[in-house]
């Protein structure tokens, strides 16, 4: 399992970045390589992603969501991963967005990207184009103001 812990100063208030980021199906236009995002229910996406020319579809479920805090996640289908993104509070209008995530790199193309940083390199380009996205717009495209907790039936 590999590890990325990666942060970027967003010049919103923290309810805007977190209302944005739980707007899933919007993910592809600011991420790399995701070719979208489907919401199933509150807690459940189904992904498809291109990386260096790999195709990879993957369920995921929301393990943890709190309001202007955290969305956490694990996949239930496709490449182990999991991770969090909290959102930290530093002036009224500017906040702090943290991604943690955990994976496994599937094949050749994926342990070798890996070693050498590209994947570390694709979520800060993530991060910054959401910094962007969001500025620009200057308020979220939706919100979910939802709880979600880990329970045995998630």
């Amino acid at each position: 399992m590999s590890s990325i812990t990666e942060s970027i100063d967003v010049d919103v208030d923290v309810r805007t970045a977190y209302n944005q980021w739980t707007q899933f199906e919007m993910f592809p236009a600011f991420m790399e390589g995701v070719e979208y995002v489907r919401q199933i229910d509150d807690s459940h996406n189904h992904w498809k992603v291109d990386i260096g020319g790999v195709e990879r579809e993957f369920k995921t479920v929301i393990t943890e969501q709190e309001p202007d805090m955290r969305i956490a996640w694990t996949t239930t289908e496709g490449p182990a991963h999991e991770g969090v993104v909290t959102v930290h509070r530093l002036e009224d209008d500017k906040c702090r967005v943290t991604l943690q995530m955990d994976y496994d790199p599937q094949g050749f193309v994926e342990v070798i990207g890996d070693a050498f940083g590209i994947v570390e390199s694709r979520v800060r380009g993530d991060l910054e184009r959401f910094k962007k996205f969001i500025e620009d717009l200057d308020h979220e495209t939706g919100g979910w103001r939802g709880t979600i907790q880990q329970t045995a039936t998630n």
